[in-house]
């Protein structure tokens, strides 16, 4: 029986027959255009990508994160963005969506919610991956909690949190259980642990409702990546009334940030030409909404 063996050189050939790998020409200058006809300048970062994959990557980015047209609004899609910028950490994107998130309408008790549930989502990724908890136990647990969620018992009111019994007994009565991972959490940290998890992605008080907050949380999740937390997060989100459209468009948003966070690191653009931009931005944008 014959290896199938392809050489670099056979894969650069097929490549260069394809018209999706060859970039027209004008492409890029004609995508220049386009950005400076839409956000009212050609940023540096946008200029340091490769000009034959430009036009794609705008593409992209304007047909997702700029797009006014998406199943999630422009608001919930840049939380995503700064929570998932927040944790890489990159401090180029968390000026850029903390800035349009305002633009958007964000408050900033909606920013410090969307920045701790990526927080949360960092930490307990740790505590879940570290103790090598059993994915398929840790599935098995999430269906029953969520079937729970969906059938509360718990009556009256909750008992205060003081000391791990206490957090065990809340546990229990808000998720119908404890899982393996709150159970094998150290007994010293899990009433602090599990009341700030209760009084901030678990809490329908919060600045964010339930469904911005997990899908913040399955973005985040994503580009850790961590499976157990995509998991539990998509059956959050869902719960919370998600649709698949949402959740497709929560990851995406989670992907591009990564890909900009890595062009603009690894290009070194300078931060603070980077940040007189965003303002620059920022300040278009505003114009054409008061135009309109």
């Amino acid at each position: 029986m014959r290896t199938l063996s392809i050489s670099t050189a056979s894969i650069a050939a097929l490549l260069a027959l394809s018209p999706v790998a060859r970039a027209t020409p004008g492409e890029a200058e004609a995508t220049y255009r386009d950005i400076q006809n839409t956000l009212g300048l050609v940023p540096g970062f946008l200029k340091a990508f490769p000009e034959t994959g430009i036009a794609a990557a705008w593409d992209e980015l304007k047909s997702v994160q700029l797009n006014p047209q998406t199943a999630l609004p422009g608001k919930t899609k840049e939380l995503i963005g700064l929570a998932v910028a927040a944790q890489i950490p990159c401090r180029y994107c968390i000026y850029f969506h903390t800035e349009v998130s305002k633009l958007n309408g964000a408050r900033d008790a909606e920013l410090k919610d969307a920045i701790a549930m990526a927080a949360l989502i960092r930490h307990w990724s740790t505590v879940l991956n570290g103790l090598q908890i059993d994915l398929a136990e840790f599935k098995q647990q999430s269906a029953q909690i969520f079937a729970y969620l969906k059938h509360p018992t718990a009556t009256g009111d909750a008992a205060p949190v003081t000391d791990a019994a206490s957090a065990y007994r809340d546990i229990e009565r808000t998720l119908g259980s404890v899982p393996t991972f709150l159970r094998r959490f150290p007994e010293e940290a899990i009433a602090a642990g599990w009341r700030e998890m209760k009084s901030v992605d678990l809490n329908p008080a919060t600045a964010l409702p339930g469904k911005t907050k997990e899908l913040i949380g399955l973005a985040v999740a994503s580009q850790i990546p961590c499976q157990y937390c995509i998991h539990f997060h998509t059956q959050a989100a869902r719960l919370n009334g998600a649709s698949d459209k949402e959740i497709g468009e929560a990851v995406t948003m989670a992907a591009l940030t990564r890909h900009w966070s890595t062009v603009l690191n690894g290009s070194l653009i300078d931060e603070v030409v980077f940040r007189k931009e965003v303002d620059q931005i920022v300040r278009n944008a505003r114009k054409v909404v008061a135009k309109h």
